[in-house]
């Protein structure tokens, strides 16, 4: 796990503090987007961030990753809140990008967004004002609605979320993009980013086990975020780097050992990766792993199908993403 930010905890205060833990209740947000290339739609994820409602200090920390920085400077920003573009100083990818925010950030409040993902308008302000309500959350999500090949598809979450469950179920409707946190917890109990994790993939599932350990994440029922699904992903193909993340989270977390349905689901998703990389005994030996676990696997069994070659890993691909989901 990456701990060694440079950016310091928040230093102590005898100030009142809301049940929350903040300072006021509207506490200071700093909303990190991790960047790679993609111009046109990381303006279109900033200028939704800072057209938000929300009454408290934000600042946006973009952070170019093996990029030139570009200053946005043709993106208009409202008075009191800040943008801030600086480049990658840690670990190459996404892992070493969301630190790097991390350590700049300065709000009591850590956001995250993709830089292909735009906030609905009242996302922060509903979220902080459901952090007051119930502030053993460790994190808030809330609703998304995915854009996929010319169909709208909503997904809640459920309203709260633990760790056992989520050890059981990934639960996509809980989208990094749609997460915010408290800063001190991740410069303390949870810990950053793991920049150990190959290609940084499955990053996001790993921080939110550890938010979840840490006490349970809730999500609001409104609709926070709208995800472009049917846009190119920076992890399609790699398969080598998603059966080496996905099998290096499994030996991260022993407590998947309680957990069948979890185990399974992601050695199901380690052996469709290895088929589609054409790696037929490795894809069928870690098939077999997860169907011990739970017979019901679909990833497994569809895994064992492009395995055979009946189906080719691109179709299967697809056919699930038209729905909304992903392998």
């Amino acid at each position: 796990m990456s701990a060694d930010l440079i950016a310091p905890a928040s230093a102590p205060t005898t100030a009142p503090r809301t049940a929350a833990g903040f300072g006021s209740d509207q506490p200071s947000v700093s909303v990190l987007i991790a960047t790679a290339g993609r111009p046109k739609m990381l303006r279109e994820a900033v200028r939704a961030i800072v057209a938000q409602d929300y009454a408290g200090p934000l600042q946006v920390v973009v952070v170019f990753d093996r990029i030139d920085v570009d200053a946005l400077a043709d993106v208009a920003v409202p008075a009191g809140v800040e943008l801030l573009t600086v480049p990658n100083t840690r670990t190459p990818g996404l892992a070493g990008a969301r630190n790097t925010g991390i350590a700049a950030a300065t709000g009591e409040i850590i956001a995250f967004c993709d830089d292909d993902d735009v906030w609905a308008p009242r996302k922060l302000t509903r979220q902080v004002a459901h952090w007051t309500l119930h502030p053993e959350a460790s994190a808030i999500a809330g609703t998304i609605r995915i854009v996929s090949h010319d169909r709208e598809i909503s997904r809640t979450p459920q309203p709260v979320a633990t760790f056992p469950e989520l050890l059981a179920d990934r639960m996509m409707e809980i989208h990094p993009s749609a997460l915010i946190c408290r800063r001190a917890d991740l410069l303390g109990p949870v810990g950053t980013v793991d920049e150990a994790l190959p290609a940084s993939y499955g990053e996001d599932y790993d921080l939110l086990l550890r938010l979840a350990r840490h006490a349970p994440v809730h999500s609001v029922p409104e609709t926070v975020l709208t995800v472009r699904w049917d846009r190119p992903s920076f992890f399609r193909e790699k398969w080598a780097d998603i059966a080496a993340a996905l099998d290096y989270m499994l030996r991260k977390f022993p407590e998947f050992e309680t957990s069948d349905r979890g185990t399974a689901l992601l050695a199901g998703q380690v052996a469709f990766a290895h088929a589609a990389s054409g790696q037929r005994r490795q894809a069928v030996r870690w098939a077999r792993a997860a169907l011990q676990h739970d017979a019901t696997q679909l990833r497994a069994w569809g895994a064992l199908v492009v395995a055979t070659g009946l189906i080719g890993a691109e179709r299967l691909q697809n056919a699930v993403s038209f729905f909304g989901r992903g392998l």
